[in-house]
């Protein structure tokens, strides 16, 4: 059996945060984080995505509905998580406001990893849109240094996995128009 070091594993955890978090030194850098982080507070960049995707795809519309109902559980999930593990964020002046003061998951990971799986399942664009925009999301919360990247990865992990299991509620199908499931 492999022996942790947790020490290490934490020592490792801040010296990422550190590099990230300088890179929101840069004005440009700071915007875009800052964008990212308010699109993503509560979710709320992903759930008008699924319900835009809704709206504008009558075919695949109550597909578009679970994956976004998905995305909600995901990030409902992760704030359950947070209260009860309650790790502070990290020490230091954030880029950004959080709505709250523990870190452990990302709920902007949580919600963006989920978005990712289950919107790629819904439609095609889904697949190639969605993963870079979310892979950004995670990034910006340790430049704007309100997360660790523990807390990051454990979102994403939360976030997949949610959407991976809810995927079977997600109608056959759901990303090739013009199939219908057998009723």
């Amino acid at each position: 059996m492999r022996h942790v070091d947790i020490a290490a594993a934490r020592a490792a955890d801040r010296r990422l945060l550190a590099a990230l978090r300088d890179c929101g030194g840069s004005p440009g850098i700071a915007a875009a984080v800052r964008a990212l982080s308010f699109a993503g507070e509560h979710g709320a960049l992903w759930l008008a995505a699924g319900l835009a995707g809704a709206t504008g795809d009558r075919e695949r519309r109550r597909a578009w509905l679970r994956a976004t109902a998905l995305v909600g559980a995901a990030h409902l999930a992760s704030m359950g998580v947070k209260r009860a593990v309650r790790r502070p964020r990290p020490p230091g002046r954030p880029l950004v406001r959080t709505a709250g003061r523990h870190s452990f998951p990302s709920s902007h990971a949580a919600s963006a990893a989920a978005a990712a799986v289950a919107f790629g399942a819904v439609h095609p664009a889904g697949r190639g849109l969605v993963p870079p925009v979310a892979a950004a999301m995670c990034v910006s919360r340790l430049v704007a240094g309100v997360h660790y990247p523990t807390d990051v990865a454990a979102g994403v992990a939360l976030g997949g996995l949610a959407a991976c299991l809810g995927a079977r509620w997600l109608p056959a199908g759901a990303a090739r128009p013009g199939k219908r499931r057998a009723r």
